[in-house]
């Protein structure tokens, strides 16, 4: 049975008084890349749980990789957050885990001096010679040569030989780990510098920090830390470790093969809402089998206790349908809005999409007539940047050419039914009904159906096999801009 966390209130038995304690959470991402979706499912997570309790949610960013880090991957996971509803100034934050070196060299010198830790001057090397294993771990082989501080001496913190360390976790239940089985682990580097163990476990204490929540890729982590908190004379935090994120092959998601950037899916034109709603649903779901659900819904529901700790996959092809049928619930007028950063190449708000300038002039762009098509438009796409292809025939002065559709489209008896269009749409009523009901007819003469008599006029008129309705889009784009494209796919196939 899981163990239930109530964050009201801990009983410390102390004077038979209970200590209020307040719900502080944390969001610790290194600003070392893009931002991975599984750290978006980890923020939107730590998120919820500190509204539902009244709590704080921190931003922490653990910048000591000073190798790897650069400023403006801080701001790209500070306009991420922004992006997915969690926006700057509601939240604690950002701290700087640089910011507390000297808190973390403290921790250090307490262990050291506590006898909690020691000096070693050991190399991979030689420990593995010792064991004759690249696969076992430390052996102790320097715990009592009391060496000092010095050049290529390590801080290792020095872990119980008996007894159990026992992790109560909200997702796992009780993680038991045999202290004989964990090494003793290095803290500090030679410079003094703490890894990340002990830092993490500082900064944690440091910002009263009383749950952890975050993947399961830290779960081999947390008996050290755990025994870091103990050590310091401090009371380790309520932990929770969520899955990890797999593709479809039951891999972790990784940067080098998987699209994980939340970034690029909200420059794709993924709506922010159906991103988090899709999520939180990474090894969680709501009540009565349903899985599209406003966000006061999950913000009700969600519990820690309910999490699958099971991997859970991470479906790019799953996310495109929800965030279709997120762009179909919008009204038009939300719709319009939405689309507007791809139709003008500019960014609307901090966090938004960052998007190329559309393929046409900015004073080819008609509000009007995008207004005209975007009902059509809208039942289509599945991203926001569908958008610029079903409407730039619209816009520029010519469609532009598929030359795979030209060339499937433009066959033997191509010019003939475009030569008999054109004759037929110089005097039809120009409307999407009558524009239907001509080119029919045109087809019929020809023993052809409408499906294929389309076709060389849908390629001529806006480039493409594939878009909006033809004859709205025809209705649209007027009588004259129709026609000029037409002979000008006429006069190219007789060249």
């Amino acid at each position: 049975m899981r163990p239930h966390y109530r964050p009201a209130c801990r009983d410390d038995r102390v004077g038979h008084k209970v200590e209020t304690v307040t719900v502080r959470v944390r969001f610790a991402p290194s600003p070392t890349g893009m931002f991975h979706v599984g750290g978006a499912r980890s923020a939107l997570q730590n998120w919820i749980y500190a509204k539902q309790h009244n709590g704080a949610f921190v931003l922490r960013i653990e910048d000591t990789d000073a190798a790897r880090n650069r400023p403006e991957w801080t701001e790209g996971i500070i306009a991420a957050l922004d992006w997915i509803g969690i926006k700057r100034g509601t939240y604690e934050g950002p701290y700087f885990q640089s910011s507390y070196a000297e808190q973390h060299r403290e921790a250090a010198a307490r262990l050291k001096e506590s006898g909690r830790a020691y000096y070693c001057d050991c190399t991979r090397e030689q420990i593995q010679e010792r064991t004759g294993s690249q696969y076992i771990g430390y052996d102790g082989y320097c715990r009592d040569r009391g060496l000092e501080p010095g050049p290529g001496r390590a801080l290792r913190f020095r872990t119980p030989d008996e007894g159990q360390t026992v992790v109560e976790d909200l997702v796992r239940g009780s993680v038991v780990t045999e202290n004989a089985n964990i090494e003793d682990f290095v803290i500090a580097r030679a410079d003094g510098s703490p890894v990340f163990l002990l830092a993490n476990v500082v900064d944690d204490a440091t910002m009263g920090i009383t749950l952890v929540m975050r993947a399961e890729e830290h779960l081999p982590n947390t008996p050290k830390q755990q025994l870091l908190w103990e050590a310091l004379g401090l009371r380790p935090p309520i932990w929770a470790h969520v899955p990890v994120v797999v593709n479809e092959k039951r891999q972790k998601l990784s940067k080098r093969r998987d699209k994980v950037a939340l970034e690029s899916y909200r420059d794709e034109g993924y709506l922010a809402d159906a991103m988090r709603n899709y999520l939180m649903l990474l090894g969680w779901a709501p009540s009565g089998n349903r899985e599209i659900v406003p966000w006061s819904v999950i913000e009700q529901e969600f519990r820690l206790e309910d999490v699958n700790p099971s991997p859970a996959f991470f479906d790019e092809k799953k996310l495109r349908a929800f965030n279709g049928e997120y762009i179909r619930a919008l009204s038009l007028e939300e719709f319009i809005d939405a689309c507007q950063p791809w139709l003008t190449g500019t960014q609307v708000a901090p966090g938004a999409a960052a998007v190329a300038a559309p393929p046409w002039r900015p004073g080819d762009f008609d509000p009007k007539v995008f207004a005209a098509v975007a009902p059509l438009a809208q039942t289509r796409v599945a991203v926001l940047s569908e958008i610029v292809p079903n409407v730039d025939f619209l816009f520029l002065a010519e469609p532009a050419i598929d030359e795979a559709a030209w060339a499937k489209a433009m066959k033997e008896g191509a010019a003939d039914l475009l030569q008999a269009a054109v004759a037929a749409f110089e005097n039809a009523p120009w409307d999407a009904e009558s524009l239907k009901t001509t080119l029919e007819a045109v087809g019929t003469e020809r023993g052809l159906k409408l499906g294929k008599a389309q076709a060389p006029v849908r390629v001529a008129v806006t480039g493409r096999s594939v878009g909006l309705p033809l004859f709205e889009s025809l209705e649209v784009l007027g009588r004259e801009r129709t026609l000029a494209r037409l002979r000008a796919a006429l006069a190219k196939l007789a060249g």
